[in-house]
């Protein structure tokens, strides 16, 4: 099919005016097929011109007719916030040698 897309082609940057505002920093897929997860490592312009802290967006796309179209996301806003996930799925999710 002509123009399909592929998950390389999913990125979170995005431009205003011209100008990038929205910075992709990396990018993880947790998934693939028919619905795919994908993580991103993003970081957003702020209005005196400096870039923000790195943010964390796991986004959920649906390919439909060789296209991924977005569904859903989560954005993680913060290092606090990140580090609480984190901790938490290793409470849920312990390594299965302390798991025993």
């Amino acid at each position: 099919m002509e123009n399909e897309m592929t998950l390389d082609d999913l990125t979170c940057e995005w431009e205003q005016d011209g100008e990038l505002v929205v910075e992709q920093l990396d990018k993880c897929v947790l998934s693939k097929g028919a619905w795919s997860t994908i993580m991103f490592l993003y970081r957003e312009k702020k209005t005196d011109g400096s870039w923000g802290d790195p943010k964390v967006r796991v986004q959920r796309y649906q390919k439909s007719r060789g296209r991924y179209m977005s569904k859903s996301k989560f954005n993680i806003s913060s290092k606090k916030q990140a580090r609480a996930i984190v901790k938490q799925l290793v409470d849920w999710f312990p390594e299965e040698s302390e798991a025993s």
